[in-house]
């Protein structure tokens, strides 16, 4: 079957079509023919070695699918890698049916940025009705649907950075209360200006470097910032304990990999934002479609924050 298989690491130009072996599902595993498969900005770290866990070689990168099982079933699955390919195989509790009125590019954008974004703001920040949110990457994969989320669960106001006057103007468009510039330089100025010159309740962080400095900055009293990426490829300076006890701040850390020790942790979650999205109140963003051979180009697109929402990957092309 052809598959994107990376021999060696790097940046996008490592990653080639090529022809391997077609996966064979195992004891309590289920085998997928890929309709699509999800790109995340994870991946980009995956395929140069920089991610939470350490990565072997060969590799066929892609964290999520979605398609039809041998007896017919559509599903959504959660898989670690092998998703850039025409099959993959999954474990049967990370395999979820889809309901007809979910797309495909929906399904994927839910099952993997939407549960990060439902357990950043119910999980790690305990987000409460009143308080002020500030979501970083607004107009990306989770942001654009944990902006969606802070507003309908009570959110009393929610800011969005965003790296262009189109994606400030698209999260806006999401319910956002306000869209700002998330260059580093003078953020703090820029949030407490849009929280009306306040400090805000919570943090989703995911940039790291100078962007985290200067949101940990911009925390109010009892406030709660959690972290859960680095884009920037930079890490934060260190926080002296005291810098935390004044103002009885948190700082929590999220990755979505420690939830797959228990299914329903990605399951109940899951089945939640299917049914605001088939009801209308949850729009997951997709942001472009790529064909296999052209992988490479949006692992580019997405490192130089060209992109926007979900990206799919189309295995038939």
């Amino acid at each position: 079957m052809r598959a994107i298989q990376i021999t060696e690491f790097g940046g996008p130009e490592v990653l080639k079509v090529s022809d391997v072996p077609a996966p064979v599902a195992g004891d309590g595993q289920v085998l997928i023919t890929v309709d699509r498969a999800g790109i995340n900005y994870a991946d980009t770290h995956q395929v140069e070695n920089s991610y939470l866990s350490k990565t072997e070689l060969p590799l066929i990168p892609g964290g999520e699918v979605v398609g039809h099982t041998a007896d017919g079933r559509r599903v959504v699955a959660l898989i670690g890698s092998g998703g850039y390919a025409e099959q993959a195989v999954a474990h049967a509790p990370y395999a979820w049916d889809v309901p007809e009125v979910v797309s495909d590019g929906d399904a994927l954008a839910l099952v993997l940025q939407g549960t990060t974004a439902w357990h950043l703001l119910k999980t790690s920040t305990h987000l409460q009705p009143g308080e002020s949110v500030l979501v970083h990457a607004g107009a990306g994969g989770v942001g654009s649907l944990a902006v969606q989320l802070a507003k309908l669960w009570g959110a009393g106001r929610v800011i969005a950075t965003a790296s262009s006057e189109e994606k400030r103007k698209q999260v806006l468009e999401l319910g956002a209360d306000a869209a700002i510039d998330g260059t580093p330089e003078g953020l703090k100025d820029r949030i407490l200006e849009a929280n009306g010159g306040k400090p805000v309740d919570i943090v989703l962080e995911m940039v790291g470097g100078q962007t985290f400095d200067e949101s940990f900055a911009a925390l109010g009293r009892f406030g709660r910032l959690v972290t859960f990426g680095a884009a920037s490829r930079q890490s934060a300076a260190p926080i002296d304990s005291s810098r935390l006890m004044k103002g009885s701040k948190t700082i929590a850390g999220f990755w979505l990999a420690d939830c797959f020790a228990n299914p329903q942790l990605l399951g109940g979650p899951l089945a939640e934002l299917f049914d605001l999205t088939a009801g209308g109140k949850l729009r997951p963003i997709v942001g472009g479609e790529y064909a296999l051979s052209d992988v490479a180009t949006a692992h580019e697109d997405m490192r130089a924050r060209r992109t926007v929402g979900k990206l799919l990957l189309n295995p038939t092309h």
